[in-house]
């Protein structure tokens, strides 16, 4: 495609380059000419235009030929176009031997002179062969060029869709904890991002499935249990001492039985619960996750329920890698409690802000709302207390997860009118601090109260 480009402009190109020279050599031609015509206006002795010749310079063969002047000429253009020429009385450029011959009519009294010059092929053609061969290089270093990026942007292309097939099979095969780094043109760079997002579902639905399990299995111990105590309450179901009748021999061989069943029911819940959780916490994922994208992830559930409540929201900051301490998992259980405390406690169509920052060695997660407020933060904070009637436990895992991540909760009057939760977690990234040995305790308990402080909003008056 490029050659076919590179053709189309560059032939046109160099056929003009020829056509511009040979109008050059044409003009050269004419400007000699002009030096006999002049010659003759003045005078048609044969010396003086003899002269006049002689003073255009050049190779002799080309000099201008005079013709009609009565003296013998010896030119290269035909009696025919000498004679079309002299009648039309108008400059004729024909086709002779060897090149073009310029013929221009000079009108004597009664009598028409033709001034002829010859302009020979290689004049004609001079520096054609350097042009087309300058634009044949150009036209090969276009292609080259072409081929190279076209390679590379290719080569991207293909390693994006590699890598993104090999992902995919990984999860097919069972391993739901691979990702990928969307790179590649939009199209691959989407498709990649929504293939850790299908992952991260897969993920997140199977170990919800597997804590299901968990759970169903639990709740089976309880009527275990009375089935346990009821088989116990049963007579003995020893056969060995005694003599017994059939019927007595089969009724105590069929308690043995179930008593024997109650036993390897009770391992094989116990065995299930066991193998579940285990799996659950092998599958929960890292330690640490993209505090951005956790919080875009969970907007897209939010927002739609905002779209329904009529509560209009912005998201900031989340558009950049933040890496957080907090196993994805947690992080987003966090999240959903606190905003989760915005539409349980606010009426519909209150607005809300989610904003994500990291300064001062900490990373920030900001809920603000337009609601009421909260008028005790501390109780709020404490685990089980609330004032609306609930378990009072949202804040508290919020505060949790902040802890295990070196962070703490604050609650203060938000910007928008309401409360402002705020999560400071530990960034991973962040430089350590050089701190001297002495003080050491005080000084860490000193740089954490400045963090919180720095964090915080200012508290208005509730007036």
């Amino acid at each position: 495609m490029t050659t076919m480009v590179a053709l189309a402009f560059l032939i046109p190109l160099g056929i003009t380059l020829a056509e511009e020279h040979r109008e050059e050599a044409v003009a050269d031609a004419a400007r000699r000419s002009a030096l006999v015509t002049g010659a003759l206006a003045v005078d048609t002795d044969p010396a003086v235009v003899a002269r006049a010749v002689e003073a255009t310079g050049g190779d002799p063969a080309t000099r201008p030929v005079v013709h009609g002047l009565g003296t013998p000429t010896t030119g290269r253009a035909t009696g025919a176009d000498l004679a079309r020429a002299s009648t039309d009385k108008r400059t004729l450029v024909a086709d002779v031997p060897g090149g073009v011959a310029r013929l221009e009519p000079v009108v004597l009294g009664d009598r028409v002179a033709v001034v002829e010059v010859f302009i020979p092929d290689a004049v004609l053609t001079r520096g054609n062969g350097s042009t087309w061969a300058l634009l044949a290089l150009v036209a090969l270093s276009l292609v080259v060029a072409t081929v190279i990026v076209v390679d590379r942007l290719a080569a991207r292309a293909v390693g994006s869709a590699r890598t993104l097939v090999r992902a995919a099979l990984a999860v097919g095969n069972g391993d739901l904890g691979v990702r990928i780094e969307p790179t590649g043109p939009r199209e691959l760079a989407e498709a990649g991002y929504a293939f850790n997002r299908m992952a991260d579902r897969l993920a997140t639905f199977r170990t919800d499935e597997r804590e299901l399990v968990a759970d169903l299995s639990h709740r089976l111990r309880t009527p275990l249990t009375v089935l346990r105590l009821d088989a116990e309450a049963l007579e003995s179901d020893d056969t060995s001492v005694g003599s017994f009748s059939e019927a007595e021999l089969d009724r105590r061989r069929t308690i043995r039985r179930i008593r024997q069943a109650i036993v390897t029911l009770e391992g094989e819940v116990d065995v299930l619960i066991k193998t579940a959780r285990k799996t659950v916490a092998q599958e929960t994922g890292p330690s640490a996750c993209d505090a951005s994208e956790v919080v875009r992830d969970r907007m897209v559930f939010w927002a739609a329920l905002a779209g329904d409540q009529n509560r209009p929201y912005q998201v900031q900051g989340a558009q950049l890698r933040i890496p957080v301490p907090v196993p994805r998992a947690e992080l987003a259980a966090a999240i959903d409690a606190v905003l989760g405390n915005v539409f349980r406690y606010t009426p519909q169509g209150t607005a809300f802000e989610v904003a994500v920052s990291r300064r001062d060695g900490y990373v920030a997660i900001r809920v603000d709302d337009a609601g009421p407020g909260i008028p005790d933060p501390d109780r709020a904070l404490r685990r089980g207390a609330s004032d609306q009637g609930s378990t009072g436990l949202g804040l508290d895992i919020a505060r949790r997860v902040a802890l295990q991540a070196n962070g703490s909760v604050s609650i203060d009057r938000a910007r928008l009118g309401g409360a402002s939760v705020v999560m400071l977690l530990a960034d991973p990234e962040a430089t350590p601090r050089q701190v001297s040995r002495f003080g050491l305790v005080g000084r860490m308990a000193r740089e954490r109260d400045t963090a919180a402080r720095r964090w915080s909003r200012p508290r208005s008056s509730d007036g």
